[in-house]
């Protein structure tokens, strides 16, 4: 086992399962590990947008969008374990994180529990939180959907992929993303995925964490939908391919225009980190943001960018934290 960049130890590797036993065991995709017969510990990642478009405002208030999200190796632990009495028990550290009701953790418990009409089962959970939130990091879905995974387990409901897909769509758009790890092709309004053929080698990356969140229907608020949307083939294809340098040439983001608005530092910290030198292969933001995050040919190459940024913060920008990370691969 190694260390993570952000000073725990990383959990070990996925490994690689065919198609039909992964879709049936919704288990393998996180890494994870059983603490006796009713305990079980997972490791939740964060993802990243490298392309995201609005394609247009539906009469519901919601926007249909088109994404691709890959998962990086920038995790949230979430211990289950199994109680009886019907008690859901949800501790978050640091203790400052919301740990009721409106915790998608606490949600997803709610959930579950109605499909499988057992209000009886309950559970003693704890987060520990490292993906930082307001960040477009997809934090609180990841923890949800690995709270969805977990139960299911220590449960012992043996529903399968497919219906807990259905079950995150319930919980929130981007939910359904973390049950098809490690990249996916995400439409409708982020609850729709379809598995992106991840490249044979991860791509290396170069995170920027402001010391700010935004607020994502600040962003929606000032967003302007496009008449004619941006197609997201080029970059899928660049995926595909492993190549950092056409991925850092494809990257797209309409959200950035209404986020820089909204907290200007963000737009700041995205302008220097694609014009640094060494430059990377490209820079984007992260979902609604606060995140920013640049694109390198490998881990060599991305440290000498995060140096490079470190180095060139001017004396009136916030600090921001700078971390590397390499996309999930299975």
């Amino acid at each position: 086992m190694g260390r993570s960049l952000h000073g725990s130890v990383a959990p070990h590797r996925m490994t690689a399962l065919p198609t039909s036993s992964r879709s049936a065991d919704p288990l393998a995709f996180y890494p994870h590990f059983r603490a006796g017969a009713d305990g079980l510990t997972l490791a939740t990642p964060a993802k990243l947008n490298l392309f995201l478009e609005i394609v247009r405002k539906r009469p519901d208030g919601y926007h249909d969008l088109e994404s691709l999200m890959v998962a990086v190796e920038l995790y949230d632990t979430l211990e289950l374990r199994a109680v009886p009495g019907g008690a859901v028990e949800l501790r978050c550290e640091p203790d400052t994180l919301g740990s009721g009701p409106d915790n998608l953790v606490h949600k997803a418990a709610a959930a579950l529990r109605a499909v499988a009409g057992r209000p009886d089962l309950g559970a003693h959970i704890r987060l520990t939180k490292r993906i930082p939130t307001q960040a477009g990091m997809g934090g609180g879905s990841s923890d949800a959907a690995a709270a969805l995974v977990g139960l299911n387990e220590i449960w012992k409901l043996g529903l399968t992929r497919e219906q807990l897909v259905a079950i995150a769509a319930s919980i929130g758009s981007d939910v359904a993303f973390f049950l098809a790890l490690p990249a996916a092709w995400c439409t409708g309004r982020g609850e729709i995925t379809a598995p992106e053929p991840p490249p044979r080698r991860a791509l290396d990356f170069v995170l920027v964490l402001p010391p700010v969140g935004v607020s994502t229907p600040a962003v929606f608020k000032r967003l302007v939908v496009p008449v004619g949307p941006v197609g997201g083939d080029r970059l899928r294809a660049a995926f595909r391919a492993g190549d950092p340098a056409a991925v850092g040439a494809a990257l797209f983001n309409r959200l950035e225009p209404a986020a820089f608005g909204a907290e200007p530092l963000v737009g700041r910290l995205r302008t220097r980190l694609a014009e640094l030198h060494p430059a990377p292969c490209g820079a984007l933001m992260s979902g609604s943001g606060s995140t920013v995050f640049a694109v390198c040919r490998d881990r060599s190459h991305a440290l000498e960018v995060a140096a490079a940024f470190r180095n060139s913060r001017p004396a009136d920008e916030p600090e921001s934290r700078v971390l590397i990370v390499r996309g999930v691969a299975l």
